[in-house]
């Protein structure tokens, strides 16, 4: 039997076909209170099949490292994210697609391994200790016959404690229509309750602090499951009255579970903000309408709707202490062709409720330059305009850009992906908004697709992205993490480290990122900076 064992970073994709290398030394350098991950690499010839188990022993004392161990998991992905140039094709994924790409990471120490295929196990550990300097890992493969196999690593912590991140906002649109059918709750039934804690613990973990909340179903991507937090009541005399005890719960559990911030419903429809959004009688448990899908955002009947609810939203949040902790939106990615309904919608906003400031994804400067806008969001393509006019602004991405742009897809190089929190930091955004924490839907349907088969929303053609719906898969009681999803929560600390040590945003060390699309690209260039900063 030839079973090879090498560890890596993980900044690299390791395929099926992947052939086996040397082993070499592996050195990870990170902050005293900061995560970091490597890899396992498996590849057996000359044998048909092995099972093959795989421990990594924590130096003394162990109680000082949290060692989670998990196998990368294939899924299939049928074709490249165009367009296809040397920025979006990193050499591991050159030749690969077609074909199984590893994403999605299984708490599972044990694999059997195939004759002549590449497997790996992404190894993520947490230090607990307070003295800085090199600490050695031990990894033992165990295979099912024939002697056990041992490599060693060295993690050399610095005398440095990341501070909480501050001043910079993260969001990923969190789908609760997307927990009640996936694990068929009866909406939000006991089991729903059950399930909802992991999936906050888990954006959480992952460096997200704001939480969108659906005190409404929200209008986006399609006629979605009635998800409605808030029960609503209309009384024969037109009046309406509102239940909050499951926002209230809703909002509760995501603190209890780390989350700071709130993102509430939009308050009218996506893409033009034409109409009033569908709110249901109840909780939408019979689907029965307030209003006609068709009615106007500016009529009266929504315009009655809001004056009742609007106060009771503030009185709710004012209780509960979040005023000043909430984002909102008026509607989502308006572009100048619907300026003036927007203009309109906005305008009552302000006439019923003067004390909100609102954010919204959209690329166009009109917007901020009329003040319609509180918070621009725009593309990553054209924030860089908002930061020029010195326009405060978060920043997003969604499908594209693509090509040179940052971005989180089944086949970005992961070193691009671990780019993220340098780029945040380099300028002054004040948060960072994704669609997609959990869509597992087809295109703005109700149709549930598999995860661990389609990335797309079955939309690649209509230009949707592999990769691009969903950062997580359903496991059985919990969010099944990919090896996007912690890469990019990893690449969080970056910001953290440089905020801790106070560089300046426009420092040399810096400067070679230029844009979102113009930026250093290798894992050799991020590992010299983070080396260079915890060596200060």
């Amino acid at each position: 039997m030839t079973l090879h064992v090498w560890l890596t970073s993980t900044q690299v994709r390791h395929y099926p076909r992947t052939p086996a290398s040397a082993p070499a030394a592996l050195l990870l350098l990170q902050a005293l209170n900061e995560q970091t991950s490597f890899q396992v690499v498996l590849r057996l010839e000359d044998e048909e099949r092995q099972q093959v188990r795989v421990t990594v022993d924590a130096p003394a004392p162990e109680a000082g490292w949290d060692v989670r161990v998990r196998r990368v998991g294939y899924v299939p992905v049928r074709h490249y994210n165009p367009p296809l140039d040397a920025d979006n094709l990193g050499a591991d994924t050159l030749g690969a697609l077609p074909g199984y790409v590893p994403d999605a990471l299984f708490d599972e120490d044990s694999v059997v391994l195939p004759r002549s295929e590449t497997h790996a196990f992404w190894i993520t550990l947490r230090p607990a200790v307070e003295s800085p300097g090199d600490y050695t890992f031990r990894v033992r493969v165990f295979p099912e016959r024939g002697e056990v196999i041992e490599r060693e690593l060295t993690v050399r912590l610095y005398d440095i404690v990341l501070a909480p991140r501050t001043g910079f906002n993260i969001t990923h649109w969190f789908y609760v229509d997307a927990l009640i059918d996936w694990y068929k709750t009866d909406l939000f039934d006991a089991r729903f309750w059950e399930i909802l804690p992991a999936y906050i613990r888990d954006v959480v973990a992952h460096g997200q602090d704001t939480l969108y909340v659906p005190v409404f179903t929200p209008p986006l991507d399609g006629v979605k499951r009635p998800s409605q937090l808030l029960h609503v009541t209309r009384d024969q005399d037109g009046s309406y009255r509102f239940d909050w005890r499951d926002v209230k719960r809703y909002v509760d559990l995501a603190q209890a579970n780390g989350i700071t911030h709130f993102e509430w419903c939009h308050f009218f429809t996506q893409w033009g903000a034409a109409n009033a959004i569908r709110i249901y009688n109840g909780q939408g448990e019979e689907e029965r309408l307030l209003w006609p899908p068709e009615t106007a955002a500016t009529s009266e009947t929504y315009r009655g709707f809001l004056a009742q609810f609007l106060p009771a939203l503030e009185r709710f949040l004012n209780q509960e202490g979040l005023l000043e902790r909430s984002f909102f939106h008026v509607s989502d990615e308006p572009h100048v062709e619907h300026l003036p309904q927007y203009r309109a919608d906005r305008a009552m906003l302000r006439e019923l409720a003067p004390w909100i400031k609102v954010m919204d994804a959209l690329s166009a400067v009109d917007f901020a330059g009329e003040g319609l806008t509180d918070m621009p969001i725009p593309s990553i393509s054209t924030a860089l305009d908002f930061v020029a006019k010195e326009i405060p602004s978060w920043c997003y991405y969604c499908c594209g850009p693509r090509g040179p742009y940052l971005n989180r897809l089944m086949d970005t190089p992961l070193p691009k992906i671990a780019m993220h929190g340098l780029l945040f930091y380099r300028w002054p955004f004040q948060g960072f908004l994704h669609w997609g924490y959990n869509y597992w839907y087809a295109s703005q349907t109700r149709t549930l697709i598999d995860p661990f088969t389609v990335q797309d929303g079955l939309a690649w053609e209509r230009g949707w992205a592999y990769g691009d719906p969903f950062e997580v898969y359903p496991g059985p009681d919990g969010p099944i993490d990919s090896i996007r999803w912690e890469v990019f929560g990893e690449s969080l600390q970056d910001y953290r480290l440089l905020q801790t040590l106070g560089v300046p945003r426009d420092h040399p060390l810096l400067a070679p990122m230029r844009s979102f699309a113009d930026f250093p690209k290798t894992a050799a260039w991020r590992e010299t900076v983070r080396a260079e900063l915890l060596q200060t």
